[in-house]
């Protein structure tokens, strides 16, 4: 399994982007999918999940209300839609497969991640 993510960038605060995650082999569909955030110095800290079928999402109290998470699981894709971003949102994200069909704030409950794509938010 390999997760490739994009659509990072440099952004203002207020301001929007999507990232996208894809996902390469035919079980894409039977697991949740994580998206986490590493800033220099921290620790990759957990940002929302969506379940298996996309019915389910889950967000930390950070991004709640400003990202959503949403899937395609016939393009073997998971976005993450941010919006009002903050400089406090800058970091490496992080995309990951879970180990089951449901969500997971902890780390080691996905087992698959992609190399990540940087968001930097300016002030």
């Amino acid at each position: 399994v390999q997760l490739q993510a994009s659509g990072g960038g440099l952004v203002q605060a207020g301001g929007s982007l999507r990232l996208s995650c894809a996902a390469s082999g035919r079980t894409f569909a039977n697991y949740a999918m994580g998206w986490f955030r590493q800033a220099p110095g921290q620790e990759r800290e957990f940002v929302g999940a969506i379940n298996w079928s996309g019915g389910s999402t889950y967000y930390a109290a950070s991004v709640k209300g400003r990202f959503t998470i949403s899937r395609d699981n016939a393009k073997n894709t998971v976005y993450l839609q941010m919006n009002s971003l903050k400089p406090e949102d800058t970091a490496v994200y992080h995309c990951a497969r879970g180990r089951a069909r449901f969500i997971s704030t902890k780390r080691d409950e996905y087992d698959y991640w992609g190399q990540g794509t940087q968001v930097t938010v300016s002030s």
